[in-house]
């Protein structure tokens, strides 16, 4: 799907710049349209840990992007490893030209994960020597005193041993199974007096800390090692030869089918276990100190290539540095950021509580998060109408939920125990959050909400909520159209927009959305919303096409563009003299600023503190621009495989408002990268002054203000 792109390499330099060829423009081959997807990712996942160098931030603040950058990579390998891997196990070989094939992307991405993991290696040091000046130390065992070991022999005979199950493995013992993302310890050990060694797997219970704090709360150890010391109360009678670290990494990337499952929990219950049982590994990260002779019998059982081998310096699984990030030392992070009501959702005086339904009735409402409250807004928009005598139903599509009960699972609740009609259109398939949607299902259906799965073949993506009020002029929709999941432990951190609107023209359509999830539909227009896989695709075509014009403006956010046909819409739009701004956060296959291809188009990405999730598009300037905003990133995934939707924002003060954003992010010279025609990315600049995260924290906290002086 993507063609090959010239693997860019990294500076170390403080900053994270990448480094830069003074002969771009030789290497871009007239072939060359797009940029591989995967190297694209890495790319992302390069300027995160970017971050993680950044001086100017908190210690723990870098620390959080060095455990986040590991977590990345380990999804990246089970999601995009994995199918590629999967490719080659069934014999599929999609590619857009001969030189990239999955086997050729496979051998460029382990090439470019080497150079990453260099690259993490050196931050990691850094961040050891700056944790230990802060009174933080990542030690290891020769680097205790003896009250520190003993304390933790301590914690291994009470907390540790009990749960440790060595596996031999020989002819009576088989290879044992080796789950996903588990750390283990690979062993050999002779009888005293014979030259037979034997090999032995321990793994590391995952439910322990990654890291054992000592006594005094300030040493930590990695609870590899403290296992390690103590092998001989595991082996007794035996020697130890050799004692290592491996870790396995498994593909996860399974589509959900229904063909022969009685239902979709059904289906989805047996990817999971397929899940927690994958037989193919894509990686194997092992440390420097294991044998050839043990590396080899790895490799052998689990049928790995040398490309899939990865010599780690580091501890292994690194995201276990969340449990550095959350000590309580305020000292060494960002001051929290505390959400604001947003300025008309504002209770007045003598109110405990807005009257959201009369704000939403007098005009439209837009809310961006985290600078404006989930609380006090999505979540205190499903609340009133739960507790509301005149709501007659709520309908409500929910994709990433979280673990604990939230204020949204609550209210429906309360509403389907007043006899309101609610119904719930639950994604099962949302990646990584399967079990926890199946839990949630059953939960609601207990309560008496009318949970449904959507459209067979189809992911449920678009955030929407509907609620169906009485009032004396007759019936009267509610609905919140959204960027992000109704999650508000993911709203404290990610970007998102939401609408709210009473607009018969919108909330007639949005119900129109939710029939077609729920019953049997096959509506295909949709009015004045962008309705994926009906006519997004088309729609969005027709918006590119209708600026491919001298004087044409595009401006897009979006976390992802990977579409090759809206790519080439672009292209299009460029070489007929439109100006296309593109802020784009993580994968861009778009090759921008090439003469004669794309020299009008301009690509940035905004990676800092706050999850940039929002897609906001803009067409045209001036009252005949069309504004949307939605769930939808230009992938064929979510233009053809999902249900999306993107809706139009009408009211002037509103589209003011993402103007503004759009003017912001692109003024950003703190937290911008800017993408070159080779692929590479560069730092806008190595000490800029605006902050477009700052700058829109301190633009809620004015207006908050503006609003409570009134």
């Amino acid at each position: 799907m993507e063609s090959e792109l010239p693997i860019p390499t990294t500076s170390g330099s403080p900053d994270g710049a990448f480094a830069t060829s003074d002969h771009a423009a030789e290497q871009v081959a007239s072939t060359d349209r797009f940029l591989n997807r995967e190297l694209s990712w890495l790319d992302f996942n390069e300027r995160v840990l970017a971050l993680a160098e950044r001086r100017s931030l908190p210690l723990l603040e870098r620390t959080k992007f060095l455990a986040i950058c590991s977590n990345n990579l380990d999804e990246f390998f089970q999601v995009r490893v994995g199918g590629l891997k999967m490719q080659l196990e069934v014999g599929v070989d999609v590619r857009r030209t001969a030189e990239e094939g999955p086997r050729e992307r496979l051998r460029a991405i382990s090439e470019r994960v080497r150079s990453l993991i260099a690259r993490r290696s050196e931050v990691f040091r850094a961040h050891v020597h700056d944790l230990a000046e802060a009174g933080i130390h990542l030690a290891k065992w020769d680097e205790l005193d003896d009250d520190s070991r003993a304390f933790l022999e301590q914690v291994f005979q009470e907390r540790i041993r009990p749960v440790l199950t060595p596996l031999a493995v020989d002819p009576a013992h088989p290879f044992p199974y080796i789950s996903n993302l588990s750390l283990n310890l690979a062993v050999v050990v002779r009888a005293p007096g014979e030259l037979t060694r034997r090999v032995a797997r321990v793994k590391v219970p995952p439910m322990l800390p990654r890291f054992l704090a000592t006594q005094d709360g300030t040493r930590f150890l990695p609870l590899e090692q403290l296992i390690a010391r103590k092998l001989s109360t595991l082996f007794p009678g035996m020697e130890i030869d050799e004692c290592s670290t491996f870790r396995v990494t498994r593909n996860t990337d399974y589509d959900i089918e229904l063909d022969g499952a009685e239902d979709m929990v059904a289906a989805v219950e047996s990817v999971l276990l397929r899940r927690r049982r994958s037989p193919i590994v894509v990686r194997l990260e092992v440390d420097p100190t294991m044998s050839e002779e043990t590396l080899s019998l790895l490799m052998r059982e689990l049928r790995l290539d040398p490309d899939d081998v990865y010599r780690v310096d580091d501890p292994l699984g690194l995201s276990g540095l969340w449990s550095i990030v959350g000590l309580d030392r305020p000292d060494l992070k960002l001051e929290p950021w505390r959400p604001v009501t947003q300025a008309r959702l504002m209770p007045a005086r003598d109110a405990s509580a807005a009257d959201l339904f009369g704000v939403i009735r007098e005009s439209d409402v837009l809310v961006q998060h985290p600078y404006d409250s989930f609380e006090t807004s999505v979540a205190a928009f499903i609340e009133q109408a739960a507790r509301d005598p005149s709501v007659l139903a709520i309908k409500q599509t929910l994709y990433r939920t979280s673990v604990d009960e939230s204020s949204i699972m609550e209210s429906l609740i309360r509403a389907a125990g007043e006899d309101k009609q609610v119904v719930c259109v639950l994604e099962l398939k949302a990646r990584f959050d399967e079990e926890t949607n199946i839990l949630w299902a059953q939960k609601l259906e207990d309560a008496g909400v009318h949970v449904t799965y959507g459209v067979v073949g189809l992911k449920t993506h678009a955030k929407l909520s509907l609620v169906v009020r009485a009032e004396p002029d007759g019936l009267r929709r509610y609905a919140h159209i959204g960027t992000g999941n109704y999650n508000p432990e993911t709203a404290r951190i990610y970007e998102d927009i939401g609408l709210f609107t009473a607009a018969p023209g919108l909330t007639e359509r949005v119900s129109d959305v939710f029939h077609l999830l729920t019953g049997y539909s096959r509506q295909t227009e949709f009015g004045a919303l962008l309705v994926a896989p009906a006519g997004m695709r088309l729609g969005l075509l027709d918006l590119i096409r209708g600026e491919a014009r001298p004087g044409g403006r595009i401006a897009m956010k979006l976390n992802s563009l990977v579409d090759a046909e809206l790519i080439e819409a672009l292209y299009d739009a460029s070489q007929a003299g439109a100006q296309v701004e593109l802020i784009v956060r993580g994968i861009c296959c778009l090759r921008p600023s090439v003469e004669g291809l794309s020299e009008t188009i301009r690509v940035r990405s905004i990676v800092g503190r706050h999850l940039e999730h929002s897609r906001i598009f803009r067409f045209g300037l001036g009252d005949d621009a069309t504004y949307l905003i939605g769930s939808a990133d230009l992938m064929e995934r979510n233009l053809d495989r999902r249900v999306e939707v993107l809706a139009p924002v009408k009211a002037p003060e509103l589209r003011a408002r993402l103007d503004e954003i759009f003017e912001v992010l692109e003024a950003d010279d703190a937290l911008a990268w800017e993408l070159e025609p080779t692929g590479r990315w560069h730092r806008v600049s190595a000490n800029g002054t605006v902050n477009a995260q700052v700058e829109l924290e301190h633009d809620a906290l004015e207006r908050s203000r503006r609003i409570a002086a009134v």
